[in-house]
């Protein structure tokens, strides 16, 4: 068993893991420099040999459990043959989403669209650097991909009409769900050996719409994974309910966000937590990095625990300060 694994099957509640979400990414200049080549990010997605270089990167230069393939969420809608820009300091631009066409899209068509993806994962488990560490793949959570296929662009914190068609939602949670497990299987047989969800948007359900929009779709996704026999994580980034979530979507592993009090988290939830440190902690000095880890470590002393923060590396990160909190954590006694 990899270590994450070891914990999420509470094997051994003294090891807690370390990876960090966005570990490869911006703030790291061998990606830039990779990035600033490579400018159309859905191409960069697709070319095999330089995600398994990004995917790599963060494990080349810091201690971690884990890596996570080197993708995006957005690689369902694309899959679906909605068009997908990133335009810079923006975001990204969805196309029109045109549901009849959706419905012709087979489960083959859309595999063969994505398979670099899937080769990608092969070739990268295959790399000695992840010997005896797992390779995270992941998906959005269906009501996150629903919100940018209808909003067509990062909705923020307006949710403008995308949900005033109830039967269109419905319909639309049901393809994208669908289509996510057969992401992930293909994520699975590639070499994934957990799957995490980012549901990015989840924190805009009102309470009333929690268990159409988010915990039924959810569920039906964490089913199938667990089908698979891979472990699943999932972070509802902003949910107000942490344990009702979990309660009601039975992931293996909760990721909690740094918005959320992780001693009233310790109280709520008896599954393995990941996650809750602010980024931007990072953007400080080494003083405060340590005080801040060191409370989540007493915090989930006793409690399977992967350490992680509660949202993405920041862009302005110094990567000498991910170096340090790493080292922070895997030499704790």
């Amino acid at each position: 068993m990899t270590p994450i694994q070891k914990v999420i099957y509470k094997k051994d509640r003294k090891i807690k893991p370390v990876w960090f979400m966005r570990q490869a990414g911006r703030y790291l200049p061998e990606f830039r420099k990779i990035r600033k080549i490579n400018t159309n990010f859905i191409d960069l997605c697709l070319n095999k040999k330089k995600v398994k270089e990004i995917t790599l990167q963060p494990l080349k230069r810091f201690n971690l459990d884990a890596a996570i393939i080197f993708s995006d969420i957005l690689m369902v809608p694309y899959g679906l043959d909605q068009e997908i820009n990133f335009k810079k300091n923006y975001g990204p631009i969805l196309g029109e989403l045109k549901l009849q066409n959706i419905h012709k899209i087979s489960y083959k068509d859309f595999t063969n669209k994505l398979n670099p993806v899937y080769e990608s994962l092969k070739i990268t488990k295959k790399d000695n650097l992840l010997k005896n560490k797992d390779l995270i793949g992941f998906v959005g959570g269906p009501w996150t991909i629903l919100v940018y296929m209808l909003n067509k662009k990062s909705p923020k914190k307006e949710l403008n009409k995308l949900i005033k068609d109830k039967k269109l939602t419905k319909e639309l949670l049901e393809i994208i769900a669908d289509f996510l497990c057969v992401h992930i299987k293909n994520q699975v047989k590639s070499g994934a050996s957990v799957i995490q969800i980012f549901d990015s948007w989840a924190g805009l359900v009102k309470k009333r719409d929690l268990e159409r929009n988010i915990y039924n779709p959810t569920k039906k996704v964490v089913k199938f994974i667990r089908s698979l026999k891979i472990p699943s994580i999932c972070f509802p980034r902003n949910i107000d309910n942490y344990k009702e979530f979990t309660d009601e979507t039975k992931p293996d592993v909760i990721n909690i966000d740094y918005k959320i009090d992780p001693i009233k988290i310790i109280k709520d939830i008896k599954i393995p937590v990941q996650g809750g440190i602010d980024p931007q902690i990072l953007l400080t000095n080494r003083k405060n990095i340590k005080m801040e880890a060191q409370r989540y470590l007493d915090i989930f002393k006793n409690h399977p625990y992967i350490f992680n923060l509660g949202h993405g590396v920041l862009p302005q990160t110094n990567p000498d300060m991910v170096e340090y909190l790493t080292n922070l954590v895997k030499n704790v006694k």
